[in-house]
């Protein structure tokens, strides 16, 4: 299964960076894993929100495929366990679904058209992180599913 993780945004911090790095190179052995950064656009006023929203809402639909499974990372999403998030990797790839893509939103959020595309939403914390932050978290959770779904120890 190859998966794509879609950002909106740049990651500026180094020791995520170093995180993200981290956890790209141990799901190696198990997929393909990439990052796919979408440009944020600057927002100066509150009346800019929506609009840029919606261009940035248009460069994530523009990249993804029709045959491609879309999960949403939205608060307002469901909640899983690593194990429950483990075993719906696990259903998605024994479906045949050979692309399976988690789209981060920007500052704002994710645009309304993003979100009645997705296949899924998924929330990974009622608490508002930051897309950062949120992009290590997902890529960690996406590592720990793997080891999961292989038996394969990990510290719990």
């Amino acid at each position: 299964m190859n998966i794509n993780v879609i950002a909106v945004g740049k990651i500026r911090e180094k020791y995520i960076k170093s995180g993200i790095e981290e956890f790209l190179k141990r799901t190696q052995p198990y997929s393909s894993v990439k990052i796919i950064e979408i440009e944020a656009e600057t927002v100066k006023y509150d009346d800019q929100i929506k609009k840029a929203m919606d261009i940035e809402g248009e460069k994530i639909l523009n990249i993804l495929s029709d045959n491609s499974y879309i999960i949403a990372m939205d608060i307002p999403g469901k909640q899983l366990s690593s194990e429950n998030f483990a075993s719906e990797i696990q259903k998605i790839n024994t479906q045949g679904i050979n692309q399976l893509n988690f789209i981060i939103g920007g500052a704002f959020g994710l645009n309304e058209k993003v979100k009645k595309r997705a296949n899924f939403s998924l929330s990974l914390s009622k608490m508002t992180l930051p897309h950062q932050l949120a992009r290590l978290f997902l890529l960690e959770q996406i590592y720990r599913a793997f080891k999961i779904i292989n038996n394969e120890p990990y510290h719990k």
